[in-house]
């Protein structure tokens, strides 16, 4: 008769065994505290490979040494190319801590559900191709959990903002950390922190995404190896060990073998998961590549919530565009202020809790800034959006007087039928905002605009294309490049008067045609 299916593939809990001498060798090697976990993923780790079927677990020398840096400390992160075996390394050690290491609660998390699943089959398939004399009984044996008889417990969940809370983990695995939603993965961290500082190991692994999410974070403090007395140590200043693998160093993996992968992938592509640059994965408006490069400074003045990167001087034209907000905790409010016809950010401000009618004080603060250095009235033009929440802000300049605010006020002319209808502010529609983002592309990526803000550029690495435009990604803000694009928007116009400026903005694929602006007086 057959045996059931449940004693073939598992080994039932608390069973008396006896052990011949051989058996109980091994079993004292593959419980060693130090060389335990090695000499178990050499003997008695199976997998399935995609080609060649079950196989037992053969190394590469970089896979021996991610092994020791998972062991040996108690928080490490590995950056490593896609296809290496990471995940599968790691499914084995965890497989070895539960089983050897009692009472311990391990949670595998991952970026999807089918993730958390894939690692979980792994372990399982692994499990059920340990020798009984070798792999402890279990008490429940799930998709999503399994339950040893020695107290420890596996589970794996996808990540979430509260996945692990409230649990006593012994052990916490990240699997391709830096694809978690970056606000889902910031609140999870914050969440999961104070369990691991109870005593647990974390162990976190992944290719690159953005350099801005919380890996890309986790990873930079964890290659900060200098303490504050100047001494290089081990661990960076967040108690992390980092580890690094690079595709060369895969016996399958040579020269032919990337022409081949690049030509297949392209150049971004291969660079972000074969190189393990930190390159956007989205299909943000700027080239991702070209956002790897850009880094912000810190303000040269701050005044209030104002950042100053540049003093404004004489001679030069300045523009301020205001994207406004309600100012209820929602999405801010942004001013950027350019300098032309150097097009370079020199300024910006942003808050979501400032009333419209602050917001309106706010820029009009700066723009007499910009008129008492430059000592002109007639360089410095100020605008806002005027749909949606501009209604708002125009009724707010209203009132505080068109007088009282240093500048000019800039506006578009808006064609209905043969007429010229002006309106204040400028209207943002779906094709306006289009050819804006073309022109700002075009800008940075020739150079030609120069940014300043870190906060700028931050927004710029979430702005990706949303339906048929762009937008900030889901759980991040995009003002800072809605009021740039709505500068772009006047300095176009003001080319118009400026034959510096016009050399400046002009490019091959000048495709924005926009009617003449009107200053209303």
């Amino acid at each position: 008769m057959a045996k059931p299916l449940e004693n073939v593939l598992i080994k039932k809990p608390n069973m008396q065994e006896s052990y011949t001498e051989q058996q109980l060798r091994e079993v004292i090697n593959c419980a060693d505290p130090v060389t335990g976990p090695q000499y178990f993923l050499d003997n008695y780790f199976y997998i399935q490979h995609p080609t060649r079927g079950r196989m037992l677990y053969q190394p590469f020398e970089y896979q021996r040494r991610l092994v020791n840096t998972y062991h040996n400390y108690r928080y490490s992160i590995s950056l490593m190319p896609r296809q290496t075996g990471k995940s599968t390394t790691a499914a084995g050690y965890l497989l070895w801590y539960a089983m050897f290491v009692p009472d311990s609660t391990i949670l595998v998390a991952a970026h999807k559900y089918t993730g958390s699943q894939e690692i979980m089959q792994r372990i399982r398939y692994a499990y059920e191709s340990v020798p009984d004399f070798i792999r402890a009984g279990v008490t429940s044996y799930n998709k999503g959990s399994i339950d040893f008889d020695n107290g420890s417990r596996i589970v794996s969940a996808t990540t979430t903002e509260n996945t692990g809370r409230g649990m006593s983990i012994s052990l916490l695995y990240c699997d391709e950390f830096a694809f978690v939603r970056p606000t889902i993965a910031s609140e999870f961290w914050t969440s999961i922190s104070p369990t691991l500082a109870t005593g647990g190991k974390c162990i976190i692994t992944s290719t690159p995404n953005s350099d801005e999410d919380q890996f890309a974070q986790i990873w930079r403090q964890a290659n900060k190896c200098i303490d504050e007395y100047g001494n290089e140590t081990e661990l960076g200043v967040n108690g992390f060990r980092s580890y690094r693998s690079k595709w060369q160093e895969h016996p399958d993996r040579d020269d032919v073998w990337a022409t081949e992968m690049r030509a297949q992938l392209g150049e971004e592509r291969f660079r972000r998961e074969m190189e393990c640059e930190f390159i956007i994965y989205d299909e943000t408006l700027i080239n991702p590549i070209f956002l790897t490069e850009m880094a912000g400074i810190d303000p040269l003045i701050k005044q209030g919530q104002v950042r100053w990167y540049k003093k404004p001087e004489q001679g030069n034209v300045y523009i301020v565009a205001l994207d406004p907000s309600l100012g209820t905790g929602g999405d801010p409010a942004a001013i950027q202020v350019l300098e032309l016809p150097s097009m370079k950010q020199i300024a910006e401000w942003q808050h979501n809790k400032t009333p419209v009618q602050t917001q309106i004080k706010i820029l009009s603060e700066i723009t007499k800034t910009l008129v008492e250095s430059t000592k002109s009235n007639n360089d410095v033009y100020y605008s806002v959006e005027n749909n949606t929440l501009g209604e708002a802000a125009l009724v707010a300049i209203s009132e505080f007087g068109e007088e009282n605010i240093k500048g000019m006020f800039l506006s578009e002319p808006k064609k209905q039928g043969s007429n010229r209808v002006y309106r204040k502010g400028f209207t943002t529609t779906n094709k306006s905002k289009l050819s804006a983002c073309a022109k700002l592309k075009n800008l940075i990526e020739t150079r030609k605009l120069h940014v300043a803000s870190k906060a700028l550029v931050s927004e710029l690495k979430t702005f990706i294309a949303s339906g048929s435009g762009y937008a900030a990604k889901l759980g991040e803000t995009d003002d800072l490049v809605m009021s740039l694009i709505l500068a772009v928007r006047m300095a176009v116009f003001l080319r118009e008067f400026d034959p510096n400026l016009d050399e400046k903005l002009k490019d091959d694929r000048d495709d924005i045609i926009m009617p003449m602006p009107f200053i209303m007086i």
